[in-house]
């Protein structure tokens, strides 16, 4: 995560949210002004000229700057910033007053009353700027919190469960209890693995295999699992921890109370921008336990996409008839393998 509170100038998104921000203020400005009419329009021209190009060439310098801006403490690079933004509007009030060729005695005024104006603006935009910078982090502190939750939350009736079966299986399967051995150490592992926001979607779908393998262990025929996987997704990048607690909750709340058993069904497909992301069962439990429980994993989830992604992640669940879906929607961003990452051939 960027650990500087001044966002990165050299975003297009940024420039252009700079850009709109200033030449608002500048209209709400041009309208005080205005003796007649609505807006003084030519006010509005010259002072938007004005406040554009500060705007920009100040962008520009904080943008260079930003990596060793970032280096020092807040009130050296509030300082710092605050001395960039005012020289700037100084040497472009020089140049616009040396134009407009003003009568003697306005030129320091004016230039005095631009600065003035110009340190309130960047002091209020800077610490506005703080402000969003310590929810992000505190934001981040609780989503990592979150995750630690969810880790703790899934290891033990899964854990007791799984030993119970691997224990059944030692005199009569030995094999099967050795890869069952094998599958609980490499989902732990992946539990207890905190330190990585995003890891390959190939490892997660891999993940929920071995979780499924040993579930079925448990469950035998009652549990039927179809995947429909497309092709090219494997980098795709995802929160860990994500399909495997709604594959966990698809068998708590789905298969495991009906007789019958049921099909959990998990899709992977593109969609132009986006990857979807679907986990399909039975119909959920109507225990109100269990609904609370489920409406608070979701929401774990939810939050920790919506932090790593932003608002065009989102998370959509429904229910129909006998069948409960879960969707989320991610952003298409390729992620690179790490040394040495190995994932388990099931197909």
């Amino acid at each position: 995560m960027d650990t500087f509170f001044i966002p990165d100038l050299c975003r297009v998104r940024a420039v252009f949210l700079l850009v709109i921000t200033s030449e608002l203020l500048v209209l709400v400005l041009a309208i005080v002004q205005a003796d007649t009419g609505w807006v003084d329009w030519n006010y509005f021209g010259l002072l938007s000229l004005f406040v554009q190009w500060t705007t920009l060439t100040s962008a520009a310098l904080i943008c260079l700057l930003r990596g060793w801006l970032a280096r020092l403490s807040v009130a050296r690079a509030t300082v710092i910033v605050v001395a960039i933004v005012l020289a700037d509007v100084l040497a472009f009030s020089l140049f616009a007053e040396e134009v407009l060729h003003p009568a003697p005695g306005t030129a320091v005024q004016s230039i005095a009353r631009k600065l003035l104006v110009a340190l309130l603006i960047v002091l209020m935009t800077l610490r506005y700027f703080y402000l969003q910078h310590q929810w992000r982090l505190q934001r981040e502190a609780e989503i990592g919190a979150r995750l630690t939750a969810l880790h703790a939350r899934i290891q033990p009736h899964f854990l007791f469960n799984s030993m119970n079966t691997i224990a059944s299986l030692i005199a009569t399967r030995p094999e099967q209890a050795e890869e069952a051995v094998l599958d609980l150490s490499e989902l732990f592992r992946a539990n207890l693995r905190t330190t990585d926001p995003l890891v390959p979607l190939a490892q997660e779908l891999d993940l929920c295999r071995r979780y499924l393998a040993i579930e079925a262990l448990r469950l035998g025929d009652r549990l039927r699992v179809e995947w429909v996987i497309a092709d090219g997704l494997e980098q795709q990048a995802i929160p860990p921890l994500t399909l495997q607690p709604l594959v966990e909750n698809a068998i708590y709340h789905g298969i495991q109370p009906r007789p019958g058993g049921g099909t959990i069904r998990i899709e992977v497909s593109p969609g132009g921008e986006f990857v979807y992301l679907m986990v399909q069962n039975s119909k959920v439990e109507t225990d109100t336990r269990h609904r609370r429980g489920n409406r608070v994993a979701l929401a774990n989830i939810e939050a920790r996409v919506r932090a790593l992604f932003g608002e065009t992640a989102v998370l959509k669940h429904s229910q129909q008839q006998d069948t409960y879906t879960v969707t989320i929607r991610l952003p298409r961003r390729p992620l690179s393998r790490p040394p040495g990452a190995k994932t388990r051939d099931t197909e």
